[in-house]
């Protein structure tokens, strides 16, 4: 009986570890990501980002992987400061869902303005780590 108590734990603690270390790769990948849109380097987004990304804008807008690298190297979104807050990370199997509420000063276009938005980020894990395959954004209430 304690053999299979004892059994029973150390699987269940691989199991916890190895849930805990998913969900810590996920927020690392979220953070290069974030980094990545205040100081853009289109090596590293395209590392990152899937050929098959949607991405949506809280106003309706949607962008391929190309026109979100793109807006991000022309300045269009300019991204001068991100502050992420309230994250939740939800991991399955190859799939990691993220939200989070996006604080951030931007300069698009050279107009200086302030962001707030949540955003729904969904990531897929490939061979080489977490890639983004999806996100919509939302204004805050």
């Amino acid at each position: 009986m304690i053999k299979k108590f004892l059994i029973c734990t150390v699987l269940m603690s691989c199991f916890l570890n190895f849930c805990f270390a998913q969900k810590a790769e996920v927020e690392d990948a979220v953070a290069h990501l974030t980094k990545l849109m205040v100081s853009p380097d289109s090596m590293a987004l395209d590392k990152i980002v899937l050929n098959k990304l949607s991405y949506g804008h809280s106003g309706g807008k949607i962008q391929t992987k190309q026109e979100f690298i793109h807006s991000l190297l022309s300045g269009e979104s300019d991204f001068v400061d991100i502050n992420l807050t309230d994250q939740t990370v939800v991991v399955q199997n190859k799939t990691a869902l993220v939200r989070h509420t996006l604080n951030a000063k931007t300069n698009d276009k050279n107009v200086p303005g302030n962001v707030k938005l949540y955003i729904l980020l969904i990531w897929s894990k490939e061979k080489s780590g977490w890639k983004l395959l999806g996100r919509q954004a939302v204004k805050a209430l």
